[in-house]
Order: C-alpha cells, then structure tokens, then sequence
C-alpha cells in the first residue's frame, strides 16, 4: 500500500560501543573476551584454592608427611604462586604508571608479610580470596560489545549514478556533488541528495524512527539511509558519503562513546584512599616505638616484636569482606535482575541506575507497541468501512492491515485498483471511484474535504467515493499495557520522566497526556535526541539521565545517556548492543525495577563496607596493642567477610519493593 500517512515513530539505532568496564586491572582474570582464554583464566584461583583448602585439612589431620615446617612453607608457597605473582606484577606495572598505592600493593605486602611471619594459609588467602573476587566482577561485568559493525547494513555499499543517460555502479565514496543517483524500491539510499523529479515515499525509520513512510516533496532533501518505497527515484547528491547522515550517526556514537567514561568499581576508588593509609601505619607500628625509645632509653626496643606487630597489622587490614562481598553485592543485584528480564552489562550500570533522577524513553516501540490501531471512524457507514478493507487487503501496509483486523473486507468487486506513490488507493467499486488515502490524494483529485482535518492528531485515511469527501478513519499507536503504570513507579520514586520523539509534536503531545508524562518533544532526529540528553545533564540541575529506546536511531542517546537502557525483545540489535541495560521482556515498567534494584545494591554495598572497615578498624588497634593475635585477626576477619556475604546475598530475595525516593 502506498498511502504514506503522516504518523511517526522513533525507532531504531546504531552503534555498539565498548566501555572501559574492568575496574581495576583485575589481575586474575584475563581481559579477552575470547571463551576459551576466559575460562583459562579461573585456573590460577581454583588452583590456589585447592592447594590452600588441602594444607589446612592436612595440617588439621596432622599428616605426618606435612608436619616439616619447610614441607609447609614449601607447600604454600607453591599455592601462592597462580595468583600471587599475577597480583605481584599488577602492582609494580601500577607503581611504574604512577599508581602507586594500589589494592594490588595492599594485596601483595599483606601476603608476604603474612609469609614473613609464618602464617603461609592467609598468606594464600589473602591472594586467593582476590583473584576470585576480581573473577566474579569480571565475570559480573561481561563480554565487550563489539563496535560499530552492525550498522555497516545500514550503509549502502555501492551507488548508482547517471552519466550520459547510462547507468554506473560505483562506490558511494567516489560520488560527488552534483551527481544524480537512481536508487530503486527497496533500496537505500548512499548519500545526501535533493529530490528530483515527482514526490517519493521514502522508508526513514533508520534515522527518524518514524513507523510510517514519508512523502518526500521534489527539491527537497533526501537522507542517506533512507530507503525508497514504491517508486525509482534519482536524487541529486549534495555532499559526499562520508557527510552523510548515516555516516554522521556513526560520528555521533563514537564520540559518545568516548564522553561515556566507565564508573569505577567502589572498591578500587576505596583503595586508593584505605591503601596509603593503611601502609603508612603499618610502618610507624615500626617507627614510633623506636622514636620514643631513642627519647626515653630505658624502655628499650624490640624490633622484631614490633615489626611482627607491624605485619599482624598488614594482614588484618586486608580488605577480605570488601574484596568478596561488594562483587558479590553487584553480582546478586545482576542475578536478581535478571530473573525479572532485566540484563544489566556490568556493575557499574548496577551502580549507576541509582542515582539516575531523570529518565528519558523514546515513545514508539519502548511506550507504545509500534503497531497501528483504528482509533475511530467518522462519516463512514459500516458498509464504507468494509468496502475501504476490500480494497485494502492485497496491501502489506501496517496501515492496511489495521483497517483489515478492524473490520473484515467487504464482499464487493474492486477493479482499476490503482496505486498512486505517495498518496493512496485509487479503485472503481460498484461503478463509482474510490479514494483512499492522504488528504493530498483528494488534492490531487480535485475533491474539496474539511478544513478540520488538518487538525487531527494521528494517522489519517480519507475517504472519497464519486468525487466527494465521504469520511475519515483515525489510527494510532497503541500504548503498551504496562506504559502507565511504568510512569506512575517512576513518579513515585521521585524520578522525573520525559518523552523524546521523532513523531509530530501534537502526537508526542497526546501519548505524553496519557501516560502522565510531564515533558514531551517531538520531531527529533538522532543528533537533536543526543542535544536534548545533553542539556538535560549539563543544565543547572546536572541531572542524571536514563535513556530508554528500542531503535537504530536510539544508539547515540543510548550511548550518551548516564544509564542507556533497550526494549531487547523487539528492539533493534544495535540498541541492545549500545546499551548499558537491556529490558529483555518490552516492559516498560522493568525500568522502576531496574532503579530499586540499582539502589537496593547500592545501600547494601554501603552497609557492607561500614560493616568491614569499623570492625577492621577496631582489630587493627587491637592488633597493634598486642591484644589481638593473628588467629583472632583471621577469625575477625571470616566472620565480617560471611557477614558482609550474607547481607549481600539479601538481593537475591524473590520480592521487589520500591523504595520512595532516593536511598
């Protein structure tokens, strides 16, 4: 069917970009996302956890052979070795770039001092219960996406130019302004050109998103990436394929993906604090007391006392609870996620969604379901309608096919079925002509029809039978069951929602006031989504802003937003790929889901992190005093880090309830 009714729709986007997600160096964990090197990389912890578990149960049997203290120390430090030496040498390559109080640093003076004064298991330990934790995250953050391959579908790969009245095919590279180029129906077209000859209908979903063609005037500009409809058209090309919209698309994504730095594990940004410290007053456990011996002789020295106490003190201070819990906190927010179909692409995301004040959708495909409903009929009879279904069931047209579940097709003859590029149906039925399409077909006709209509918000087949105007029927895109609600959640946890679209603002307008969205903009293409996102977080506020889209033309906000989140199930790959969030049920009401769990995981985190370092803190002195000894020290520290374990694994709890506001 060829009527090309004014509606609009955003859908689809480009783009995949890679984030930095390894918060750290995750020493134990490769960096390929190659399976099979992935898989190889969890050798070195299991390892040393074997090893470590077999010391202790030998040690706890006495095996007579294990008993030698250099059997021990010999036995353990191989066990050190898998995952040891990986952290050993993260901490210099940190040191040598400048890093140098880092978690690695912490890691590796801990083990040896542990190893310096005898109690090799937490010396393994403390490099084992690492790496696994930094594996976990790793695992927790995911594959890379990929980049930007997926669109080259998008980007025709050769064009087809008219020289001398013969055609060329030629790469869209070497096209230069001024040239005409023919592209055919179902064809995309290569570059930016100025419609010449009669008006066309062109496919634009690809970068506005819109879900019903567009009839493109003649001098007027038509976009790369557009695809022609019904009709051979030639277009004047204006600029080159490298300015082309298709490839200004790519350009945008690449430059959001390079705005969109990687949030940083908490733990890391903790170390760089905790660490420094922590190694500071390890080394004046050493120095103070000789200090104040060399002011006050008489209460003598012991260096080896001291420096015993100094490394007591360095393994208490490992982070254990921090290192196992707050990965898992992350990991537990994911799962839990991910059981109500919401897949989040790393913890940072998990980390991030809960201090998002500002959620954005696209409307077409995310708020609605991007398929057409007659919304109402006026001025024709039953008879009329039927009769407008018989002539339109041969057309594959969404908007065809909505008039057809509408009503069935009449039992009539249609013949001198005719269609007319870019305005409609022309058809005889029962010795009368038929008109059915855009108000410009009964233009063209001649046949005169109200003013009003010109007022009506939606998608519009007119109808005109023997030459005059007979009536109208009204389709639109139907909200999907859940939109409401999904705006309501959202409310009630204090977050504002606005809607971005490429459609007509009057329709953006109306699906806003139904929902009970308080802003809407429309007739948005993918640059002018990207300035919207932009404003909304460089403006007084400093907001920060989700982004919620299904669409190609979605992938740069996707990728520029705070948070970028995708309707997977329906939505384009590209979409899914750029995003930071997938919503892989369609719903739209996943996404308060996804901020409670985002902000559930964010308090749980903090709790975990008190929890550990005012307990530590407390063995720490305890430890120095001589109070503590290093097997109350290890006890402290597994009975905080199953604490920490056992709150974390709260997330992974069946019911879901929505905090109101911010945590």
């Amino acid at each position: 069917m060829a009527h090309i009714h004014e509606h609009e729709h955003e859908h689809q986007h480009e783009h995949q970009h890679e984030h930095e997600h390894c918060h750290g160096h995750c020493a134990c964990h490769s960096h390929s996302h190659d399976g099979d090197e992935e898989e190889m990389s969890w050798w070195k912890p299991a390892l040393s956890l074997a090893m470590l578990m077999a010391g202790l149960v030998m040690g706890a049997m006495d095996v007579q052979w294990f008993k030698p203290a250099w059997v021990k120390a010999l036995w353990y430090a191989i066990a050190w070795l898998p995952t040891g030496l990986s952290v050993l040498r993260e901490a210099v390559e940190e040191a040598r770039e400048g890093e140098f109080f880092s978690e690695f640093l912490l890691m590796s003076l801990a083990s040896i001092g542990a190893f310096a004064i005898g109690e090799y298991p937490e010396a393994v330990a403390v490099m084992t219960l690492y790496c696994i934790g930094e594996a976990l995250q790793e695992r927790a953050v995911g594959r890379a996406r990929g980049n930007i391959k997926s669109l080259i579908a998008f980007r025709p790969d050769h064009a087809v130019i008219i020289k001398d009245g013969e055609r060329h095919t030629v790469d869209p590279a070497h096209v230069k302004a001024g040239d005409i180029v023919e592209v055919k129906p179902g064809e995309r077209v290569p570059i930016d050109g100025i419609l010449t000859g009669e008006a066309a209908a062109f496919d634009t979903a690809a970068l506005t998103g819109e879900s019903i063609p567009r009839v493109i005037e003649p001098d007027t500009e038509v976009l790369a990436g557009m695809m022609a409809c019904d009709s051979v058209v030639r277009l004047m090309a204006v600029r080159p394929a490298s300015e082309s919209a298709v490839s200004r698309i790519l350009h945008l994504v690449e430059e959001a993906t390079d705005r969109k730095s990687s949030t940083e594990l908490l733990i890391h940004r903790f170390a760089r604090i905790y660490t420094p410290i922590v190694v500071g007053l390890a080394a004046l456990v050493v120095l103070l007391p000789w200090l104040y011996a060399l002011i006050v002789p008489s209460t003598g020295y012991d260096f080896t006392l001291w420096l015993h106490r100094a490394l007591v003190f360095l393994v208490i201070s490992c982070p254990c609870a921090l290192v196992i819990s707050i990965p898992l906190s992350y990991f537990a927010g994911i799962g839990a996620a991910s059981r109500r179909g919401i897949l989040f692409k790393g913890s940072n995301y998990l980390d991030a969604i809960a201090g998002v004040d500002t959620v954005v959708f696209d409307k077409t495909g995310t708020l609605t379901t991007g398929r057409f409903a007659v919304s109402r009929v006026e001025g024709l009879s039953e008879e009329q309608v039927a009769t407008v279904a018989a002539i339109e069931q041969d057309s594959p047209h969404p908007i065809a096919r909505a008039i057809i579940d509408h009503h069935q097709p009449g039992d009539v003859q249609v013949t001198g079925l005719k269609n007319i590029a870019g305005y409609g149906l022309s058809a005889m039925v029962g010795g009368q002509t038929w008109l059915v399409g855009t108000p410009r077909l009964l233009e063209r006709e001649g046949v005169a029809y109200p003013s009003a209509l010109h007022g009506i918000v939606g998608t519009m087949v007119v109808v005109a039978v023997g030459g005059q105007y007979a009536g109208h029927i009204v389709l639109s895109d139907v909200p999907k069951e859940d939109a409401q609600s999904a705006i309501s959640q959202l409310d009630k946890l204090g977050i504002e929602t606005v809607m971005l679209s490429g459609d007509r603002q009057r329709l953006a307008d109306e699906v806003a006031g139904q929902l009970g969205i308080g802003k809407a903009h429309g007739d948005l293409l993918p640059q002018d989504k990207v300035s919207r996102i932009e404003e909304m977080k460089q403006g007084s506020k400093q907001r920060q802003v989700a982004f919620v889209g299904d669409g190609i033309n979605d992938a740069p906000v996707l990728a520029v937003s705070d948070v970028g989140i995708a309707m997977g199930a329906l939505g384009s790959d590209m979409a899914v790929e750029t995003a930071d969030v997938v919503i892989q049920t369609d719903q739209p009401s996943r996404v308060a889901d996804a901020v409670t769990l985002g902000r559930r995981t964010r308090r749980i985190v903090k709790q975990n992190i008190t929890l550990a370092i005012s307990i530590k803190v407390l063995v720490m002195i305890l430890g120095v005093m001589g109070i503590a000894t290093m097997w109350e020290a290890v006890f402290a520290d597994v009975g905080v880090a199953l604490l920490c374990v056992l709150n974390s694994l709260r997330l992974m709890r069946p019911t879901l309830s929505a905090p109101q506001g911010h945590p």
